[in-house]
């Protein structure tokens, strides 16, 4: 089915679902059950392919010339630079990620744009009516991230991609991405800890799980990794042969004096395999020339511009607060969500922090303006000027991650630079699971359950942060006080009254520059987003 066709189908509809309403329906296919439910260690896994046979898309998928991507950290930026790079080559390109921060569409890009609201609305329909239609006890309607990877595969066969940038969305072995047998190369990202419950908690369990992605006699790359994990997956190559390369990080002088498109040093470990994985696609595919082969003395010009140019939001993203009159209020935005991207994550905001002091004074960013983070040293302990810039923590995980693995390295790898955080929010997300779309928690709904912030912040406390504050309402004559007071933080019902407070605060602070680091969830980090963009 063309693009063309899939419009079609949807108009013969008296009355064409809403965006809305098309969210409503996707809402309803999230499972109530927690993430460590059995369906998610592989509990039906081969109805996916009969999926597949109703969706009439076995041929599409054994003919696309897919890049498929697992890993704990880093993943989604190395989908981003692949895509990057092979649309700069000139290729029609379908990537698909997740989680999404505002939008569903993000998770469908082609040729690096969100598909149009058209379009998602006619291959919805398509997939989802079909699925309804053919649906029985033994073939159930597929669960949310299910539906959403097959109706990937419908668009990017639909749109007559030339190749399908595929993130592995959990795990490897059983997610749903894996219902490619024959993918072009497969990529493994740094491996750590996270979605334990699922995935097993040493690193040889999580090793195997993401080496299910590999295929016999397909070639693979990874990143330098643990003993224990790097064992693992020679093992599982070995059994498969497949030729598995082991891809160091992307040399930054073969990028002409420019800088990566995703800040942080971190990203050149993401970019070189990133650039390792598109030289192989197109060496397979027929496309290469000599110079995509030499991996040491230069860079083709399109992989430069590639992996300079890459966006993806929510990854070591500066935004300034656009609310009219606030003041200077800068979010700095990281959806790190493991102990490993927590460390990441603080290097850096620290050196973020070092470089705006360098570069920019106290003078005011313009709204969403995304800074570039110098590689320098960094500052000794107290060098930073905390009588004109403030740094805040503003955070939220969910409650299968354990805070006492997170909160000490994110604090462990500021302090090392000399950044102390002066006040720490801990706020629950706005969105909800079980819902798609523009829904939000009340800001003022008294049944919110804050149980959660609240065990957050005794953690954030026995790491010698001091007590919290009494009350959400300061004076202005206590509010210096409290903010040099660095053991001090809040809980707060809703982000909209966190965000409300920060307003409030720099309102009162003309002369003092708001630094927020929000992390610990994408989701977090996508409500936010989602309020200083509106």
């Amino acid at each position: 089915m063309a693009a063309d066709d899939a419009i079609e189908y949807l108009k013969k509809n008296v009355k064409p679902p809403t965006y809305e309403e098309t969210l409503d329906a996707l809402s309803s296919l999230i499972t109530k059950r927690s993430r460590a439910d059995k369906s998610n260690k592989g509990d039906q896994f081969d109805v996916l392919f009969d999926y597949v046979k109703i969706l009439d898309l076995d041929d599409s998928i054994s003919q696309m010339k897919v890049i498929h991507v697992a890993g704990t950290k880093g993943k989604g930026s190395t989908c981003t630079f692949t895509e990057s790079i092979l649309r700069n080559c000139g290729f029609r390109t379908g990537l698909f990620t997740s989680p999404h921060l505002i939008d569903i569409r993000e998770r469908f890009r082609l040729d690096g744009v969100d598909i149009s609201e058209d379009k998602f609305l006619a291959y919805f329909w398509w997939c989802f009516d079909r699925l309804k239609e053919k649906s029985s006890e033994d073939v159930p309607m597929p669960n949310y991230f299910r539906f959403l990877a097959l109706l990937a595969f419908k668009i990017f066969a639909a749109e007559q991609v030339d190749v399908a940038i595929l993130e592995v969305g959990l795990g490897g072995k059983f997610d749903a991405t894996n219902l490619v047998q024959t993918p072009i190369a497969c990529g493994i990202s740094p491996l750590g800890f996270d979605h334990m419950e699922i995935l097993g908690y040493t690193l040889g369990e999580i090793a195997g799980e993401k080496a299910g992605i590999f295929k016999h006699k397909v070639p693979a790359f990874t990143v330098p990794q643990p003993d224990e994990a790097m064992g693992v997956l020679e093992e599982r190559a070995s059994e498969l042969d497949v030729a598995l390369q082991v891809v160091q990080p992307l040399d930054s002088s073969l990028l002409n004096g420019l800088q990566l498109g995703l800040q942080g040093e971190h990203q050149y470990i993401n970019a070189g395999l990133a650039v390792a994985l598109c030289r192989m696609w197109l060496q397979k595919t027929g496309h290469y020339e000599g110079t995509y082969l030499d991996q040491t003395s230069s860079l083709p010009e399109q992989f430069v511009k590639g992996l300079t140019t890459a966006s993806l939001e929510g990854r070591a993203q500066i935004v300034a607060d656009p609310f009219d009159n606030v003041g200077d209020l800068v979010f700095y935005l990281d959806g790190a969500h493991s102990p490993e991207s927590m460390e990441v994550c603080g290097n850096w905001f620290s050196l973020a922090i070092k470089e705006d002091i360098q570069h920019n004074g106290s003078s005011k960013k313009q709204p969403y303006e995304s800074s570039n983070v110098s590689n320098t040293e960094p500052r000794g302990p107290n060098e930073y000027p905390s009588t004109h810039s403030i740094q805040i923590l503003l955070f939220n995980c969910m409650s299968v991650r354990d805070p006492q693995l997170l909160l000490p390295r994110l604090v462990r790898a500021c302090a090392n630079q000399g950044l102390h955080f002066q006040k720490a929010l801990f706020v629950p997300n706005q969105s909800v699971y079980s819902k798609v779309g523009s829904h939000a928690l009340p800001s003022s709904d008294p049944q919110i359950d804050l149980s959660w912030q609240l065990e957050l912040e005794k953690v954030w406390k026995n790491l010698g942060h001091g007590e919290k504050d009494s009350s959400l309402e300061e004076s202005k004559e206590d509010f210096k006080h409290n903010m040099r007071n660095s053991g001090s933080s809040l809980v707060f019902p809703s982000l909209p009254l966190a965000i409300k407070w920060l307003r409030d605060s720099v309102q009162q602070n003309r002369s003092v520059r708001f630094q927020v680091l929000v992390t610990g969830s994408l989701h977090l980090v996508g409500d936010v987003l989602r309020m200083v963009k509106r």
